[in-house]
């Protein structure tokens, strides 16, 4: 138990940054540290570093994808590639933006997936808001949009991945079965929201236009923003095609717009061309957040290899009985630790032969997993990468947007068992 009470205490540092005044990716790495320490005195040395090594293999995926994804979205911004959208964006209405940045997520997290969708998302609202407090209300709203576009495709969302590769869910039904649901858990949210944010919101000043008007013609901004986005919409494709992990197609994607830029710049001198590299990307990547990301999956690894969550899966299983209060459940604890490991822990409990493809298990499980993280920020990868993209606190967020997301995650759940008693 004290590898648990490690786990809690890191987490209420997190959740206290900003009064605690200690840097939350500091603190990610020390909890991720402990609890593995406390999990190797206490267990087997060996079998220990085995189950290190598979689990740092999983989380180097998922560290890479999100460098990966960052640095395309630096490039393309150094560029102003996102002027050719916020460019077509007039309004400056707080509530019709609000409506705009969380109908494109919803969807564009289905095509690609929620932790690349929330990066984009939020560097386009970074264009086009100036004041924090704002851009932290279309963030938490980022969150909710993603993840719940996600959670209707089978590509939206790792967990929806695990469970299509796993055979527990064909693509055609879960689109069909979930997306009424997913858009209520978006809808709700929304429309509370929209209540708090009134009037308009102020575009940041350009006070650098001339200069970066000299340095990118208008040829390379389009061939750097469009090559940009045709590579993160190639990721899911390259999966599909190739079956390797999502970071490898990042990476490869990666290395295509590397070349791409290396061969439009080529002509200009170093200095001139330094910002827009992809060293000069790398080096605008906010590295803690990337940190941050790998100390709380180290505790939450930690935790699954001592047997806690699927404990927590057994214990479930045992009080409630009733496969739809335990699915919601196992939703409202990936608000708290990743809900991958709780999945996985499922897919392990629970076999084809109790509950085959599409059984209204699964596609309930992929609903809850996968919309329940928008409760907390840290609960899901998109908000962690909002989080440290935005520095939004984790009390703002709980405040502000975690009841809001927990209203929308009931409706969609409610609209999903009325579906399902209907059929």
């Amino acid at each position: 138990m004290v590898l648990v009470l490690v786990f809690v205490i890191g987490y209420l540092a997190i959740t206290l940054e900003h009064p605690l005044k200690l840097n939350k990716a500091a603190t990610a790495l020390l909890t991720g540290v402990i609890c593995w320490s406390f999990y190797a005195f206490y267990g087997n040395s060996v079998s220990v570093g085995t189950e290190l090594a598979q689990h740092t293999s999983e989380i180097a995926g998922i560290l890479f994808f999100l460098l990966g994804a960052m640095t395309i979205v630096e490039l393309i911004d150094a560029h102003d590639g996102f002027d050719i959208i916020t460019s077509r964006i007039s309004t400056v209405s707080r509530r019709k933006l609000l409506m705009i940045v969380g109908i494109a997520a919803f969807l564009l997290s289905a095509l690609l997936d929620n932790l690349t969708t929330a990066i984009v998302m939020m560097s386009l609202v970074r264009k086009l808001v100036s004041d924090e407090k704002d851009r932290w209300y279309y963030g938490g709203l980022i969150i909710i949009a993603a993840n719940a576009g996600g959670a209707w495709s089978p590509i939206g969302d790792v967990t929806t991945t695990m469970l299509w590769v796993g055979g527990q869910i064909t693509s055609a039904n879960i689109i069909a079965k979930l997306i009424l649901p997913s858009l209520v858990s978006l809808t709700i949210p929304l429309l509370i929201m929209a209540r708090t944010l009134k009037g308009n919101f102020t575009r940041p000043i350009q006070e650098n236009q001339l200069e970066t008007n000299n340095r990118t013609s208008t040829f390379e901004k389009n061939t750097v923003f469009f090559t940009g986005i045709g590579v993160l919409i190639m990721v899911p494709i390259f999966k599909s095609v190739t079956h390797l992990p999502p970071f490898m197609g990042i990476l490869f994607g990666l290395g295509i717009l590397w070349l791409v830029t290396e061969i439009v710049h080529k002509s200009k001198n170093d200095e001139h061309k330094s910002s827009l590299s992809v060293a000069g990307a790398l080096q605008r990547v906010d590295t803690p957040s990337v940190l941050f990301f790998l100390g709380i999956l180290l505790a939450i690894a930690a935790l699954d290899s001592a047997g806690y969550l699927h404990s927590l899966s057994v214990w479930m299983d045992a009080q409630f009985k009733n496969v739809t209060v335990i699915t919601m459940l196992i939703g409202l604890a990936s608000a708290v630790v990743d809900n991958v490991p709780l999945v996985a822990a499922s897919q392990g409990m629970y076999t084809l032969d109790a509950f085959p493809t599409d059984h209204y298990f699964w596609e309930f499980l992929a609903y809850c997993a996968g919309t329940g993280g928008s409760i907390l920020i840290i609960g899901s990868a998109a908000g962690v990468a909002v989080m440290g993209i935005e520095k939004i606190s984790f009390l703002w967020y709980l405040r502000r947007i975690s009841i809001p997301a927990l209203l929308g995650y009931f409706g969609g759940a409610i609209v999903y068992a009325l579906m399902f008693s209907a059929t």
